[in-house]
């Protein structure tokens, strides 16, 4: 039997390529953690724009040179002069290999720092889990290591080729444009629109190429962690003769790592197009423009300068730039995001920890008004030491606004998640925030304004209809109230008790009408999340359904429904399927199509009408 089960898990669990809501390469995720790092190494920042300022001096006098030379020396009748000036640009060109070695030398102290930085933070998470779960060390030490290896050298390769090319580029593009005004105003009427389109066409890319940047690693670490726990377990898959199963399911990651890089393999060709763009095409229009650039005054020398700037300096270093972002900057956005969702609580740089009060350091959580409604990573939420989780390495991004039903077979946990959400109970690991405020060590009423959590059966107690409808907005006046009311079609049943100022029998009252005077109290409560924890079940399916849109239709709330019929999941925008082994999280169609648990719930539910 042990075998059996054993099999069972090792073969099931090879079906999850990713973690549902797990969010990878957010460039606007990891700003507001990147600025802290970049303030306490502006001083480095500063000598590396004092060097490249030289660069740029550097580039401005190569095209000045050349344009002079022509027009003075060579096209007049003075190579003496047109030599001098030529000099002038070979000695501006000798000056590169000092400025080069200064650059260089100041970029190590913004790299170093980083490596150091996500090396102790990868290291921190390794402890921090071997030491709060022993039996999962084996898989913890693997991803660690990848992370110490692997994606510290890919962040650190790839930040130092980016500041370099975006360095780069910045400053020539000032010393050539610069060059090009000084020469002919009207050359940049040529040159600067192709540029700039191909910029823009190129920025357009850089969000789709970083998320299938993420799926791809998303992938590959899963595939690494299942393969080394099949390792393990060859012997049990062999004697049951389960092997086919397991290598079936396990091919679904393999599936998925092919199907990013088709992905990116479309986003290159768009980048390609973008190169071209910005980089060809502004020469091809220099040239064509030279009978009108004539026309304007512009002289020989100043298009041959022109020609210069754009064929020796500004090109290269855009097309340079352009690949590395494509490239280099979206393998550095998926692994600094990896690193961050994988320690939720921790820095990049050893700065100290954030905590679930609040602290912030370099590599911070989602802050307030840029963080999702609903926030979590890393949870592992189980009955008690030595049970099965409930959850395991679970995340949940959900943006304001969203409505989501959560779905699974009974007793499968659906209710201690929601609890995990509300705060109402601590998960065994990870972290979990709403609004980009975290909720552990909330107090009762500092919970009471961020979440409502409706459980099944509805809690109405002796009092007023006022009270009760006010419970958790005890200031809210009677227009406040009666606007509930009206919207969630109570007054039949408030004026049946003798209207807001009323006393309350709860005894009195049938299942149903208790949960309406509780969605009435939801409905007035400040909460922007509203989570109903099956507690439209005694409502008719048409009162359900109004309450519900109702409640998601209030301005700022986003809406959790414990779905127990088929038409609540239908009304979400996603739907989130708890199966005991994984999560899997989508739309109906969508789930539909990938989640062999989901239709048979649609079909149960079908089948009981």
């Amino acid at each position: 039997m042990r075998s059996g089960t054993v099999v069972e898990e090792a073969a099931s669990t090879a079906r999850r390529p990713t973690r549902p809501g797990r969010r990878r390469g957010t460039l606007r995720g990891l700003m507001p953690h990147a600025r802290p790092f970049l303030w306490r190494h502006r001083r480095v920042l500063l000598r590396l724009g004092a060097w490249s300022l030289m660069e740029s001096a550097q580039t401005f006098l190569v095209g000045i040179c050349l344009a002079r030379a022509l027009d003075q020396g060579f096209l007049v009748g003075q190579p003496t002069v047109g030599l001098a000036w030529l000099a002038v640009a070979a000695v501006s060109i000798l000056l590169a290999g000092p400025v080069l070695r200064g650059v260089f030398g100041q970029l190590s102290g913004l790299v170093e720092p980083l490596r150091d930085g996500l090396v102790r933070r990868a290291v921190r998470e390794a402890l921090r889990r071997a030491v709060a779960d022993p039996a999962r060390a084996a898989g913890a030490e693997r991803a660690a290591v990848s992370r110490l290896t692997q994606q510290t050298e890919i962040a650190r390769d790839s930040f130092a080729g980016l500041v370099l090319t975006v360095r780069s580029f910045l400053f020539t593009a000032v010393g050539a444009l610069v060059g090009m005004l000084t020469l002919a105003p009207e050359l940049l009427l040529v040159v600067v629109p192709p540029m700039l389109l191909g910029l823009l066409l190129f920025l357009l890319t850089l969000a789709p190429m970083a998320a299938a940047q993420g799926r791809f690693l998303d992938a590959d670490e899963v595939f690494t962690n299942r393969a080394g726990g099949l390792r393990g377990q060859l012997r049990d898959l062999v004697a049951c003769g389960a092997t086919g199963t397991a290598a079936d399911r396990t091919g679904g990651l393999i599936d998925e790592a092919a199907a990013s890089t088709r992905s990116l393999a479309r986003w290159t060709a768009v980048r390609t197009l973008a190169l071209g763009t910005a980089g060809q095409l502004p020469v091809l229009l220099l040239l064509a423009a030279t009978p009108w650039l004539r026309d304007q005054g512009v002289t020989t020398g100043a298009l041959m300068g022109a020609l210069a700037y754009l064929v020796q300096s500004l090109l290269p270093a855009l097309q340079a730039m352009m690949t590395a972002v494509g490239a280099a900057g979206s393998r550095l956005v998926v692994v600094l995001d990896r690193f961050v969702s994988a320690e939720a609580d921790g820095t990049d740089t050893g700065e100290p920890r954030e905590t679930e009060s609040g602290d912030q350091g370099a590599f911070a959580s989602p802050v307030p008004g840029t963080a999702p409604a609903v926030w979590c990573r890393g949870l592992r939420v189980s009955y008690g030491a030595g049970t099965r989780p409930l959850v395991e390495d679970f995340g949940l991004s959900v943006e304001a606004g969203e409505r989501i039903a959560i779905v699974g077979p009974s007793g499968i946990g659906k209710s201690t998640l929601a609890h995990v959400l509300s705060g109402l109970h601590t998960p065994d690991e990870g972290s979990v925030r709403l609004a980009g405020e975290p909720i552990a060590g909330r107090s009762p009423r500092e919970l009471a304004r961020m979440r409502v959590l409706l459980p099944q059966e509805g809690y109405v107690f002796a009092g007023s209809v006022r009270e009760n409808l006010a419970q958790l907005e005890p200031g809210a006046g009677d227009d406040r109230l009666s606007r509930a009311v009206s919207a969630l079609r109570l007054g039949p049943l408030v004026d049946r008790l003798g209207g807001l100022g009323a006393d309350v029998d709860p005894g009195a009252l049938s299942a149903g009408e208790r949960q309406a005077l509780c969605l009435g109290r939801a409905y007035v409560s400040p909460a922007p999340l509203l989570i109903l924890d099956e507690s439209t079940c005694h409502l008719d399916p048409a009162a359900e359904a109004h309450a519900e849109n109702v409640l998601a239709n209030r301005p700022g709330t986003t809406l959790f429904v414990i779905a127990h019929r088929l038409s609540s999941a239908l009304r979400a925008d996603r739907i989130l399927v708890l199966d005991g082994t994984g999560t899997a999280f989508g739309t109906h169609e969508s789930l539909l199509r990938d989640s062999p648990l989901y239709r048979d719930l649609t079909g149960h539910w079908n089948a009981s009408g």
